[in-house]
């Protein structure tokens, strides 16, 4: 599943105790990426020709973390041993949920294997990019995009003497994110309380429409697809502001955050313009953004 893929962000990356192939290969390794977010990560760090291959995943524009131009500059696998194996890399990364089997026929043919965890603040993140980059041999650039993200954070965050808005982040199937998650570090840097965290929720608890209509939030945002994102008694909620936000920028971290942060900051602009519906397009601020060289 794409989400359970997506949200296998690394806290930190675990190494398995493997050396690397044999000392003819190249200085810099060739890398085989088999998840969304670290294709994402190495699309910024990595020589071009250093990536064999990224994620299938990283083909679907609705939910990809990176663009469909970057995207179409690599090939991608779906992740099989023996496609992977074809390619012959140095190294494959992959998230937490990789396969024990593939795991194994890695290492017994001698490709270094790294997994990454789950991200769960924009420190882990940021420690993540500045893994990878090493990891390809260029850990310059993951400094440089670290720097790239706290200045996008900068940007976004709100004016000092800003009251926090209270919202709820309802993802696909009626789940939402708990305070120890990185879009909740995230929503807490641009402004928002986030409710559900506030209430003791966990990642992916269920969030009942109930409650929401029961204390409606200031801001709902939705993500993803499910009856109960679009129910008909969410008309109701006439001082809550919704807006949807687009999959690729929930999951991951890196140079995601620079994205997401940008649209959070842009949709509380929204909400202190007073514009109660903003579902189906982005927050106008966002624009402003990318012309300051932050998206």
């Amino acid at each position: 599943m794409v989400i359970g893929c997506m949200v296998a962000l690394g806290s930190g990356l675990v190494a398995l105790s493997r050396p690397w192939r044999a000392s003819s290969g190249p200085v810099r390794p060739r890398i085989v990426s088999l998840n969304p977010c670290s294709d994402a990560i190495l699309a910024e760090v990595a020589d071009p020709d250093q990536i064999l291959a990224i994620s299938s995943y990283s083909k679907n524009p609705d939910e990809a973390s990176l663009s469909p131009a970057a995207a179409a500059r690599f090939p991608s696998t779906r992740g099989t041993v023996e496609e992977v194996v074809a390619l012959q890399p140095d190294l494959v990364i992959d998230g937490a949920y990789a396969a024990p089997s593939s795991v194994t026929a890695f290492g017994r043919l001698g490709i270094r294997f790294e997994t990454m965890g789950t991200q769960r603040s924009v420190a882990d993140t940021e420690a993540d990019v500045r893994r990878v980059a090493a990891l390809a041999g260029h850990p310059e650039r993951g400094e440089v995009l670290v720097r790239r993200m706290e200045t996008a954070l900068a940007a976004a965050a709100p004016p000092a003497d800003f009251t926090p808005l209270d919202a709820v982040m309802w993802e696909g199937g009626g789940i939402v994110a708990g305070d120890d998650t990185l879009i909740g570090d995230l929503m807490s840097r641009t402004g928002f309380t986030n409710v559900a965290g506030r209430e003791g929720f966990q990642q992916a608890d269920l969030y009942p429409l109930e409650r929401l209509l029961a204390a409606p939030p200031r801001v709902l945002m939705t993500s993803g697809s499910g009856r109960a994102l679009h129910h008909p008694a969410l008309a109701a909620l006439h001082e809550t502001t919704r807006a949807d936000m687009p999959q690729n920028l929930l999951y991951c971290g890196g140079p995601t955050v620079i994205r997401t942060a940008g649209w959070l900051a842009a949709l509380r602009e929204a909400v202190r313009r007073g514009e109660k519906n903003v579902s189906g397009r982005k927050p106008a601020d966002e624009r402003g953004l990318a012309e300051r060289g932050l998206s």
